[in-house]
């Protein structure tokens, strides 16, 4: 944090002023904050769901030797023995790898004869803006479990070679009434963004032809049956890639990054760690954007209580949790430049600025929320200062003008030191949000500085 300069020239000691990234950051660090970019797009191109995600930071962890811990293939864990016992508590850092996205229904497939046309029912996942999914390129990811238990893995529409999918839209010469009358979040429905998969109709005497000649090719290429749509997990996520964002380059603009941005930072910084004090974790979990509802969840103890007897079987679990001390890597929301009246400016995140610590999340009256000690607060700051990583302090929005939670609370009900730490996002929870290299390689290196401790 900068020093706020009195009229003399002379600098305020009493004064708070926030300092941009590009300026404390060396012109060393900021050449390596762009080349980290480069590999954190590649990551964004390759881990578009959970499971891939997890695939990622599984292959990453045995690359680098470290040890890892999977629970079906929705959560991991990176684990760093410390110089310390256990018994002293763990440095854990946990971030999630889900994002919202468009899930198919069970029973997905269907012909509307009306336009000609086969089409995906979907269900929304986490909490979107649900015109930002109408006619954009969609790429169709996750596993099939067929009938004879085989695992069928999907990936379609990634490829330069590969088709895509659309969830159309009505166009405006039509919309006056149906869209354009209505509350921006009554214009497109839930039960609208149905996607179209095939328009092709099949040979013979059959019913609904351009949905058979859809199951026959399924059947073909994949060795997949309507029914086993029931015991699949297939997600509708932007085609978009990873790409540089301005003039300058210095922003990264994806789909994901809340909160892949905070899994990657953390992934490498524990990759780049060894012999720390404490033991360290890197925990990556699932289904955060839902309420952390699940068995693969930060909710669920029972992954990190196993990892920890792994370790010592003898020692007093809920005594390393009381001593234990946790970042939630998540992301706050970077004021957005056409919308400032829903910031508090003062506490408010800005791209270029660094980390972003948030004391507490939430709404209204801190509800739903972890509010972090002031004396963890200062143990995280002076962590910051004293590696000179840039770091900026805000809420999310003005108070009663909405907010959000994070896995912090659900960690802190352990007894644990938790507050919550990670980039500034802009367009968060849309289909392509913005990142700044600076704020994404400073999250880096505040996580490597806290397993460092």
């Amino acid at each position: 944090m900068a020093k706020e300069k009195k009229k003399d020239g002379k600098e305020s000691r009493y004064a708070y002023k926030k300092k941009s990234a590009w300026e404390i950051l060396t012109k060393e660090q900021i050449k390596k904050a762009f080349a980290f970019s480069e590999n954190y797009k590649k990551f964004l191109n390759e881990a578009k769901t959970e499971r891939e995600s997890i695939n990622f930071i599984q292959n990453a962890a045995k690359k680098a030797k470290k040890k890892n811990f999977v629970n079906k293939d929705k959560e991991a864990a990176i684990i760093i023995p410390g110089k310390k016992p256990i018994s002293d508590g763990l440095r854990i850092i946990i971030s999630h790898i889900d994002s919202p996205r468009l899930d198919l229904k069970q029973v997905p497939i269907y012909e509307e004869s009306s336009c000609n046309c086969a089409l995906f029912e979907t269900h929304y996942y986490g909490g979107i803006k649900k015109f930002h999914w109408v006619v954009i390129p969609l790429a169709i990811h996750g596993v099939v479990i067929t009938k004879n238990g085989k695992k069928i893995n999907f990936n379609i529409g990634e490829k330069e070679t590969d088709p895509v999918f659309a969830v159309p839209d009505l166009l405006p010469h039509l919309s006056h009434k149906v869209q354009d009358e209505k509350k921006m979040d009554e214009a497109i429905t839930g039960e609208s963004l149905d996607i179209i998969i095939g328009s092709e109709p099949i040979k013979g005497d059959y019913s609904d032809k351009i949905k058979t000649a859809i199951v026959e090719k399924l059947f073909k290429d994949y060795g997949i049956i309507e029914e086993d749509f029931i015991s699949a997990e297939l997600e509708a996520v932007p085609a978009f890639k990873a790409k540089d964002l301005g003039f300058d380059l210095s922003m990264v603009a994806a789909y994901g990054q809340d909160d892949r941005v905070c899994a990657y930072s953390s992934l490498q910084a524990i990759l780049n760690i060894e012999k720390p004090e404490n033991t360290c974790v890197a925990l990556f979990v699932d289904k955060e954007e839902i309420g952390s509802e699940g068995n693969t969840t930060a909710q669920v103890t029972a992954f990190l209580r196993t990892i920890i007897r792994q370790i010592d079987p003898k020692v007093d679990i809920d005594g390393i949790m009381l001593k234990s001390k946790v970042i939630s890597a998540d992301v706050n929301a970077a004021v957005t430049p056409n919308y400032t009246e829903v910031f508090e400016l003062k506490n408010a995140s800005t791209l270029g600025y660094g980390v972003v610590m948030s004391k507490f999340t939430g709404h209204g009256g801190k509800y739903n929320a972890n509010d972090a000690s002031a004396e963890y607060v200062g143990e995280i700051r002076n962590i910051l200062n004293k590696n000179k990583i840039p770091w900026q302090t805000a809420e999310l929005g003005k108070v009663d003008n909405g907010g959000g939670g994070t896995v912090a609370k659900y960690f802190s009900r352990l007894g644990m030191e938790v507050i919550d730490l990670g980039p500034a996002v802009m367009s968060m929870h849309a289909t392509y949000e913005i990142t700044s290299k600076v704020d994404v390689y400073s999250a880096y290196l505040a996580y490597k500085a806290f397993f460092k401790n």
